[in-house]
């Protein structure tokens, strides 16, 4: 595989979603070079089981303590190549959707994508040239069919971004 590959994670929730990661997880980000939490970890404890697969960037969502927001912040731009990616929960900001906050988390900054949690909505479409990119949340399906995580392959300046979803959270 060339390029880079990103795994995305959002709205983990844990301990109380789990202790472990899902084995479905665990799996699928196996291969990935960095992975993108977009928020609501909820216990420090999950950072380890994260980095021990891969490097962890990651932004602080609405259900995190203060020592998560004041150790990642609300919202960062990370750079992979050519490739800027805004980075937001989606949780405050303006907009009555969370789909509209993180449109306008990076309004007037040059980014390539987006990607947000909050909604444990899965979503994954392009709105004027940027990638906005939910993952949805690989512990709690809410209303959901399915668990979901994302996968984005960077190759140069293109994205190819893939929504995974399974249906057992089992450890």
């Amino acid at each position: 595989m060339s390029g880079i590959a990103i795994g995305v994670v959002s709205d983990t929730h844990m301990p109380r979603f789990g202790k472990a990661l899902p084995a479905a997880l665990r799996a699928g980000l196996a291969p990935v070079d960095a992975i993108v939490h977009c928020g609501d970890i909820v216990d420090a404890m999950a950072i380890p089981l994260f980095e021990q697969i891969a490097p962890l960037e990651a932004v602080a969502g609405n259900n995190d303590p203060p020592d998560l927001h004041h150790r990642f912040g609300k919202r960062k731009i990370l750079e992979f190549g050519a490739v800027r990616i805004g980075v937001t929960h989606g949780h405050d900001g303006v907009g009555r959707s969370t789909l509209a906050r993180a449109q306008n988390a990076f309004k007037g900054e040059r980014v390539d994508a987006v990607l947000f949690g909050h909604s444990h909505v899965p979503y994954n479409h392009v709105h004027d040239g940027v990638l906005y990119f939910n993952p949805g949340s690989p512990t709690d399906r809410r209303r959901q069919p399915e668990y979901s995580y994302g996968i984005i392959r960077i190759n140069g300046n293109k994205l190819l971004p893939e929504l995974i979803f399974y249906p057992d959270k089992s450890p």
